[in-house]
């Protein structure tokens, strides 16, 4: 897909070098609406709420909003009622710059948390990205809300509201500090359907919870994740059938889907993608449970980046994870290889298979519990080498 194919109609974007970051590269980034739009959101669960995501709760309350600010190199969390002064303070400036209300500008921001945000980078900016808004400037926003992302994440889909054609368009950031819980580090969601605040709030939930609800790079959850759809209604639909709703709620998880896998395949350091599936679960919770914990496991992980297929270290992590099991009644594959059935090893010829798969930079982990008829998946990525570099100087 070429830069050209990611419009939607009446969005405009643009980025700027504002000097947040340590090098001299895009960090600020402003997405508009030329029409009102609609608005929802979800934003971390983590109890140290970052000051943009505080702001961005409260005007998102309205269910319209005009524009999106988002800057990379700080995250503007752990910084008192300064912090939140500042996140108003960006808000009131792009709003006073595009002649919109304050509160339909919604702010988002990540980077280094604790420090204050330099408000005079942030002032000294934003009649540039103002000036430099253009309906082609969507890859300059993307690319300015990176971090430790080694390539920028858009996902575009194209589907039909009666015989209306409409689309939606994705942008995300996130490398490390991934598991999110209701919201991922920072998503923006375009789209030119037209639909009410309410309904665009419910068809917002399910597709999160199944997609970026459902990674994990290395078991953390950021202060500042925020997941924000806004819709402007251009693409001039009617009301919205069930079969429409459908319709905008699966092209929702196309794009969050797509977007979170990039996310896993990017995570800090990461080698290996790793689909986990949990199946034959007694509850619908334990398999999430079980998936989770050995998605996060630091030994299973560091196993993942060796090729390694240590099933010891699975059968350790699922043991913890306090589901109901039964070591004697567990199977596990690698791909298609068998390699512990009712809970003892197959031997070595199928792990030196298995050890085959995992030298791919993709592959499944299937868990069979023989407990119940409920299943659930994780997507991960191993644990390497680099991760503890690129974490152990980020502030430096």
């Amino acid at each position: 897909m070429n830069e050209n194919e990611h419009i939607v109609q009446g969005f405009k974007a643009s980025a700027v070098a504002a000097g947040l970051k340590k090098e001299n590269v895009l960090d600020l980034a402003l997405i508009f609406s030329e029409k009102e739009a609609t608005v929802a959101g979800v934003f971390t669960t983590n109890q140290v709420k970052a000051a943009p995501v505080i702001l961005s709760r409260e005007h998102v309350g309205s269910g319209k909003a005009k524009a999106i600010i988002a800057n990379a190199g700080n995250a503007n969390a752990c910084t008192g009622k300064t912090g939140l002064n500042d996140a108003r303070l960006t808000a009131d400036l792009v709003a006073k710059e595009l002649g919109v209300a304050s509160e339909e500008v919604l702010v988002a921001s990540t980077g280094v948390i604790g420090q204050p945000l330099d408000m005079d980078l942030i002032s000294g900016a934003i009649p540039g990205l103002v000036e430099t808004l253009s309906p082609d400037g969507i890859p300059d926003a993307a690319r300015a809300i990176m971090t430790t992302d080694s390539f920028s994440k858009i996902s575009m889909f194209k589907g039909l509201a009666g015989d209306v054609p409409f689309h939606i368009l994705g942008i995300a950031k996130g490398a490390g500090m991934i598991m999110p819980h209701m919201a991922t580090l920072l998503c923006f969601i375009l789209s030119d359907i037209r639909i009410d605040a309410q309904d665009l709030k419910r068809a917002l939930l399910s597709p999160v919870e199944t997609t970026f609800n459902r990674i994990t790079v290395d078991g953390d959850t950021s202060t500042n994740d925020t997941v924000l759809v806004m819709a402007n209604g251009t693409a001039g639909n009617g009301p919205l059938s069930k079969a429409d709703q459908r319709g905008f709620i699966d092209g929702l998880k196309t794009v969050m889907g797509e977007l979170a896998r990039m996310m896993v395949k990017d995570g800090e350091g990461a080698t290996k993608l790793v689909n986990i599936e949990v199946k034959g679960a007694h509850s619908p919770s334990d398999a999430l449970k079980a998936a989770k914990t050995v998605a996060n496991s630091s030994l299973v992980k560091t196993a993942f980046y060796g090729q390694d297929p240590n099933w010891g270290r699975i059968m350790a992590a699922l043991g913890r994870s306090g589901i109901v099991m039964e070591e004697q009644r567990v199977d596990i594959w690698i791909d298609d290889i068998l390699i512990v059935e009712g809970g003892l090893g197959k031997g070595v010829e199928p792990e030196k298979r298995a050890a085959e798969k995992m030298s791919e930079q993709e592959f499944d982990l299937t868990i069979d519990l023989h407990q119940g008829d409920y299943q659930d998946r994780i997507i991960t990525c191993d644990l390497t080498h680099e991760y503890v570099t690129i974490n152990a100087d980020y502030r430096t």
